[in-house]
Formats: C-alpha cells, structure tokens, sequence
C-alpha cells in the first residue's frame, strides 16, 4: 500500500471541528499528524477529540516541516488577510494546499497563486463547500450527460438568517480582550462604499455552482448591495452596537458568453433553514433544482429534483396549434401543459457520490467537507490533471465577486473579463 499523505492543519476552531478534521481522519489515503493554532489549549483539546499526536502554535514552522505533504489553512479570515501569505508560503514549501475561503480578495492574486503551484506540480483546493454535496456532484453529471439539453438559465439563492439579530457579532470569532489590531471594517456609510459581506462569504459557493452547471464564463454582470440592519455589534466582547455598513444582501443578474443568462441572490438576513442555498438549472429539455438544507422536521440536508420538459409535451390539456416541420408536414404542438406534468420530482442520490467515511447521522458540514477532502486526496494521490474546486476556479469566482462589488458602486453594467 502506497505511504499515506500527511497532512498539518491551521484552526482549530468551530468550522474546523465540524468540517476539516473529520474528513481528514475519516480517510484511508491520508493521516493528520499536526494541529496548529494560537490557542494551543484549543489545539490540544481538537488533538486530543480527533487522536492528532502533535500539537503547534507556530503556523510557519509546520509549513516548513519536510514531512508535511498537504497543508489545510483554516484560519477564520473575512477578506484573506491570513489565508494568502499562509497559502502563499506552503506552495513555496511544496505542499498541495486546501484553504478556506477567500484566497485572497483579489482575484490577480489568486492566480498568481494558482500558477505558482501548477508550476510546481502541485494541487490546490479552495472551501467550496457545496460543490461536493452529493446531489451537486450528481447534478454536474446529469447536466453533462445532457439531461436537461443544453443550459439556458441558472437561478442561485443562498438565504440565510445568521445576521438577522443585531446583536449577534459581526465578526464571529470570538475574543477574550478587545482586538485593537484589527481594522475595522464598514465604517464608511456611503451607500455605494458598501462592505462586501453576504456577496462574498455566502455568494462565493453557489456562483462555483452555476458556473459548472451553465457552461460558460460571464460576459456582463449589474448587481445592487443593501445593508439592511445599518447597526450591529462588531466582536462579541462590546456592548453596544455601532453603524456597520456592510452587504446583508445582494442580487445580481448577468448575461454568459454563451448566450445563457445567470442570476444570484444572497443574503444572511433572509428568514429560512441553515445553510438554505438552491440551485437551479433551466435547460432545452428539461430543468434540475439542488436545494441544499437542513429540513428541522426529518433532518434531510439535501434534494436533488428534476423537471421533464417533455413530459410536460406528452400531457396536454388544451390548446393545439398547427405547425410545419421541414418537411411541411403539418404536426400538432401544445401550447398548455398540465400542471402536474411540468412538476419537479425527487431524484435518489446514488450512493458511489458519497465519500468512504460518510456516516447517517453527519449534519451538512461534515457530510459535505468530508466529500471534498476525499476528492482532494483522490486528486493527489492518482497524480493526474483533474482539480475540480482549484484555486483557478476560484479565481474566476473572485473576479464575478470583484465585478458585482464595482457594478454596484459605479451603478453601471460591468463588463469582463476585468
């Protein structure tokens, strides 16, 4: 048997808890010999939960360790302030790198980055969580197998209600003294000076998704921006609260090179189930909706459903109407269908879109990081050319993140590539 990868990872807080490490223990392919953060008693509490025999604070040092194959940069970061330098200096040390998202806020630098390690010979993953739910993964395939014909429409909702509450932090890390070393953000009230909040943190994963499922980059995008709930508490050490001008939601619509068009909606101040995204794709013969969701009644965390388009054709209540064909033989088209017909239907999932170490009872976070670790180690180990999830495709994300951020502010169409 080929020597397991070895695999050091940075932040051992909440999201890495229930998200990275179970997918790095869980696998056969791989071993988590380090944890490192700058609460060494949360990084011993993490070893000692998951059975990682070393613990660090000293982020640097484990990048540099030549027994170190896969670094997994989880430092809980809103605009890449950690997680780019980190990044940056495991690629210079040869590692293969998953990070949390963003990269970096901008996308010349994630291609830098993604450069540097293809030159390098090395993979690169970015936390795009959804992606590698099972029903997305199943999703790509049909729309490649041509389920629904060719791609004509994408809709994408992520809604979500974390940031309905005032006093829930703005920043979510949580601190024992005040952070003077922090900038702040959002303090600027200009309308169109807007934080880049919902757009980038809950956008970014849903906009990978169409892009897959469309077929196609982005030829123009308009997008409007609206801090809803103007006053917030910042850490979770103040008091009181204060003017914090970030996005609570945004809506963009675009237009792909294509032909197809693409349109998003964001927002952690809408009303509705954890994590809530909803995917659908719109195509010449028929559609696919991904909701991806914990349902508090039955605990279900996903659904993939599909629409025949021509099943619709065969069940006609009303309304022929004539119609040539090449031939100029005279056919029959509907032009009412029954309801029931044009319906979306459950699709079972098949099992091989689970990773080996899936467990019943995992709640979304695990299940689906656990996929995506699984298909990082798969990627890394076969040595081959496929990278789905990359610091390229991010990337192309940050550029459509950057270019609604510039629409809204200069109120205008904003044309790409930028």
């Amino acid at each position: 048997m080929a020597r397991k990868l070895r695999v050091g990872i940075i932040g051992a807080g909440r999201w890495s808890s229930r998200a990275h490490i179970p997918g790095w223990v869980r696998s056969d392919l791989c071993e988590l010999v380090c944890i490192c953060d700058q609460d060494i008693e949360l990084a011993k509490k993490r070893a000692a939960e998951f059975g990682v025999p070393e613990v660090t604070t000293d982020a640097i040092a484990m990048i540099q360790r030549k027994d170190l194959d896969v670094i997994d940069v989880c430092t809980r970061d809103e605009h890449g302030e950690s997680h780019e330098p980190l990044t940056a200096l495991a690629i210079e040390n040869g590692k293969h790198v998953l990070v949390e998202k963003p990269v970096a806020q901008d996308f010349h630098r994630v291609r830098e980055l993604s450069d540097l390690a293809k030159a390098k010979g090395l993979k690169t993953k970015v936390g795009l969580t959804f992606r590698y739910a099972p029903a997305v993964q199943y999703m790509f395939d049909l729309v490649r197998q041509g389920k629904i014909g060719t791609p004509w429409l994408f809709n994408g909702y992520e809604q979500n209600s974390q940031w309905l509450d005032p006093w829930y932090p703005q920043d979510k890390r949580l601190f024992k003294s005040y952070p003077t070393e922090i900038p702040f953000v959002g303090t600027n009230p200009d309308v169109r000076q807007i934080e880049v909040g919902s757009l980038e943190g809950y956008g970014a994963p849903t906009i990978d998704i169409g892009l897959e499922l469309i077929g196609s980059d982005i030829e123009k995008l308009v997008c409007e921006m609206a801090n809803l709930v103007p006053e917030r508490r910042r850490y979770n050490v103040d008091d009181h609260l204060e003017r914090i001008n970030w996005d609570d939601a945004d809506m963009w619509i675009a237009r792909c090179k294509n032909g197809s068009l693409f349109s998003m909606q964001s927002s952690f101040v809408t009303v509705g189930n954890y994590p809530g995204i909803t995917a659908i794709i719109y195509g010449s013969k028929g559609a696919l909706r991904a909701t991806l969701i914990t349902d508090p009644e039955t605990g279900e965390i996903q659904k993939l459903e599909y629409a025949d388009g021509y099943a619709a054709a065969s069940n006609v209540t009303e309304g022929y109407a004539p119609y040539k064909d090449a031939n100029g033989n005279t056919v029959k088209i509907q032009t009412t269908a029954d309801a029931a017909a044009v319906k979306f239907r459950p699709l079972e999932i098949p099992a091989q879109y689970w990773n080996p170490g899936h467990q019943e009872n995992d709640e979304w976070d695990t299940a689906f990081y656990g996929c995506l670790i699984q298909n990082f180690l798969e990627e890394i180990v076969s040595g081959g050319e496929k990278n789905e999830g990359n610091f390229e495709q991010s990337a192309r994300v940050q550029e459509l993140i950057n270019a609604a951020t510039l629409s809204h502010r200069e109120e205008r169409w904003v044309h790409l590539p930028l």
